[in-house]
């Protein structure tokens, strides 16, 4: 394999080309937040049918033969261009669904109308992920049907869904997709003017617990004090879960160290807005806490409101829990250590099941070789200064599924997000500087691509 290496006048022509496309580029992501394409069951699904077309037709503008393909699921979007002969190929991931807005009192502006403050763009998916689908169109535009290499770009419809006929799509249509290089644009960089690869993504179960201690409901004077509520024995059986330090307790689980990078607590409080006086919790350094360590949230519970309350002893109750795993983690593992877990630990007998609504495996990438070579070295040329490599606390599970259908293929985590981004809560949005550098460090790294030649 040769490198012809690309000469700093050719890199500084990609870095204006696409400033001078960034006007246009952003109007097309403003449209895209318009259309609320919300993947949720609940939500009105014609807007992601709708959202789906409109990355059809951006992606036919450059010249892409594409296709809208759904497999029992939402509808994703597939397109390809043959690059010159010989010419690696690369597949661009983006998904063009997104979360539920949540309550509107909480955005400071509509969340499906984008608004700029102060050098963000807000809108619900300005970040995640409808800039990495844009980010994907910038590159193309950049290099104006004179592309280096040939590129598939496979935009997903149900990604905030769980991707569930993700499988199916990549059974039907891999042949389509398969690459030397698979750039996934779905995670973040390390912060504002410094650039990342995200090279380790934990894995992570849903599960749902149900607890009951009576066949019914009974008078809490008549009764308390005697007979346990499902409630009080839920919250124990939760608070299990964790030592007093905060560390998970469940048995069994993997667990590593996390790469050392200088990250301190003052930053971690002010990028998770900790309140002042709330401790920290677990041990060990705090990246492998968020990276390479199990984590459990509570994060939904049934349970009768403060407004409907009544002197009731309750017979039943429940809670979702989320658990986010060390990369190394089989899932369905895990979850047999959890259920494990909860059963034992049932207080006064209750009777607990638990129930399994999703899992998915982390990832840990073979960051080497010539393809992350040109990666890194594309990054730098548009940040001015050379990505750190980090790992990521939250879960991309189909990335496991890409690395099982692709063994061979350099997979490329990367992404628009800054700990800033706010992803899937309210007023999300996008630095619009560093998404400049993002779509130049990707049309960049498609030249660089191309100048390797087996």
């Amino acid at each position: 394999m040769t490198d012809d290496t690309l000469t700093p006048d050719q890199i500084q022509a990609i870095r204006d080309r696409v400033a001078d496309l960034m006007p246009q580029v952003r109007a097309d992501l403003e449209a895209l937040v318009r259309i609320p394409s919300v993947s949720a069951a609940s939500f009105d699904q014609s807007q992601v049918a709708r959202s789906a077309e409109a990355v059809a037709e951006l992606l036919r503008r450059e010249g892409l033969d594409v296709d809208v393909v759904t497999e029992g699921g939402r509808p994703a979007v597939i397109g390809h261009v043959a690059g010159p002969e010989g010419s690696p190929t690369v597949t661009l991931y983006a998904h063009h669904d997104v979360q539920p807005p949540g309550e509107e009192a909480d955005w400071d502006s509509a969340p499906f109308e984008p608004q700029e403050r102060d050098g963000r763009l807000y809108g619900r998916g300005a970040a995640d992920d409808k800039a990495g689908v844009m980010a994907h169109v910038a590159a193309l535009r950049a290099h104006a049907g004179n592309l280096p290499v040939g590129v598939t770009v496979f935009v997903e419809g149900e990604e905030e869904s769980g991707s569930p006929s993700l499988g199916t799509i990549l059974e039907k249509h891999g042949d389509r997709l398969a690459a030397d290089a698979i750039v996934i644009a779905d995670s973040g960089n390390w912060a504002v003017g410094t650039p990342a690869l995200t090279t380790t993504l934990r894995g992570g179960i849903r599960v749902v617990v149900r607890v009951q201690t009576l066949d019914h409901s009974v008078h809490s004077g008549m009764f308390g004090g005697a007979a346990p509520d499902a409630v009080t024995a839920l919250v124990r059986l939760l608070a299990s879960l964790h030592d007093d330090d905060g560390n998970v307790t469940v048995d069994g689980l993997d667990a590593g160290e996390a790469a050392d990078i200088d990250y301190d607590e003052a930053r971690f409080r002010e990028e998770s807005g900790l309140l002042d006086g709330v401790s920290l919790i677990g041990s060990g350094s705090i990246l492998s806490r968020l990276w390479t360590k199990p984590s459990i949230t509570t994060i939904g519970i049934d349970a009768t409101s403060i407004d409907k309350a009544s002197n009731t002893l309750s017979a039943k109750a429940a809670a979702k829990i989320s658990m986010r795993l060390a990369p190394t983690q089989d899932p369905l593992a895990a979850f047999d250590r959890l259920r494990e877990h909860l059963e034992a630990n049932a207080p006064w007998g209750a009777r607990v099941t638990v129930e399994l609504e999703e899992h998915g495996s982390g990832f840990a990438a073979d960051a080497e070789g010539p393809v992350y070579d040109e990666a890194r070295a594309s990054f730098a040329d548009a940040w001015g200064i050379d990505p750190v490599d980090m790992g990521v606390g939250g879960s991309i599970p189909f990335i496991s599924d890409f690395s099982a259908r692709f063994p061979d293929a350099s997979i490329i985590v990367t992404g628009v997000e800054d700990p800033d981004t706010r992803a899937h809560g309210a007023n999300e949005s996008l630095h619009l500087g560093e998404f400049e550098k993002v779509c130049a460090a990707e049309a960049i790294f498609l030249a660089r691509l191309g100048a390797l030649r087996a």
